[in-house]
């Protein structure tokens, strides 16, 4: 009887030692804010293009980022596909190499919810040769590589159209495809290609349409190796800072904005890329 009693007392101690501690533990409302100040903490990984991509938050992150409290971890990328999917499946918190177009573009196509947060820079899309000095020497019956995808492809056809090389249906602007095209006296055929290949295209083609990043990334110099260069006035073309819609908000995110459309960086670009790349404000 003795014993039996015992255990009634020993199970009764450790319930009520239980109970103790419970009510001392973290409320849920504390966890899930000791949680979120962790994750306010925690390095933004974001999502970039090399050139210039990267070497604009390269120097925010050696420059500009400590001052503000906020760590960078810099993922380079290749395409234009993969930055966008990393960052819809959450491995990426935010990304910086597309212009708005573009995103909405994707936005739709793929079906992902993905925010264009902040303009920061302009890489002008430019006409480029190893062939020709000139528009007028692009021969009869040429062949000229354009970006494949929708947006940069009515973009590179607007610039050939805006410099005299073919005319466009009216009211086609930037959305033209090759059907688009009423005019085209030179009588040239269009060669749509990854964008990432347009420079290695240069060889086999008479003329490409390339955008400026990976103009670049081929030791190409927009302004003075282009025949003809995308005018920065009123273009809608300004890569920017893209995170998941919901995002907008995040401390870091807030802070990263601030920094790529601050003066510091305005100056960087200017003094580094020399009219290649041209800051959005």
């Amino acid at each position: 009887m003795r014993r039996t009693l015992g255990l009634v007392v020993a199970a009764v101690v450790a319930l009520v030692l239980s109970a103790c501690g419970s009510s001392s533990s973290s409320s849920p409302s504390e966890t899930a804010s000791a949680s979120g100040a962790a994750a306010a903490d925690a390095p933004l990984k974001i999502g970039v293009s090399p050139v210039p991509h990267a070497q604009i938050v390269k120097y925010v992150a050696d420059n500009l980022a400590a001052a503000k409290g906020l760590k960078l971890e810099i993922v380079e990328f290749s395409d234009y596909v993969q930055p966008n999917l990393q960052l819809q499946d959450g491995q990426l918190d935010a990304n910086y190499f597309q212009h708005k177009p573009y995103l909405d573009d994707f936005n739709a196509s793929k079906g992902t919810t993905l925010s264009f947060v902040v303009p920061v820079h302009l890489e002008p899309l430019g006409l480029y040769s190893k062939k020709v000095e000139d528009l007028a020497s692009l021969p009869q019956g040429g062949t000229v590589a354009v970006p494949n995808d929708a947006t940069n492809l009515g973009r590179a056809l607007k610039l050939l159209a805006d410099n005299g090389v073919v005319t466009l249906k009216d009211g086609v602007g930037t959305t033209a495809t090759e059907r688009d095209v009423t005019g085209n006296p030179k009588n040239l055929t269009f060669r749509p290609l990854e964008a990432a290949q347009l420079p290695r295209s240069l060889d086999d083609v008479d003329a490409a349409v390339i955008n400026g990043n990976y103009a670049l990334e081929a030791n190409l110099n927009p302004s003075s190796d282009a025949l003809v260069l995308e005018k920065a006035e009123g273009n809608p073309y300004a890569n920017g800072l893209v995170v998941t819609q919901g995002h907008e908000s995040d401390p870091r995110v807030r802070t990263l904005a601030e920094l790529l459309a601050g003066p510091e960086v305005k100056k960087y670009i200017e003094d580094t890329f020399k009219g290649s790349v041209i800051p959005a404000s």
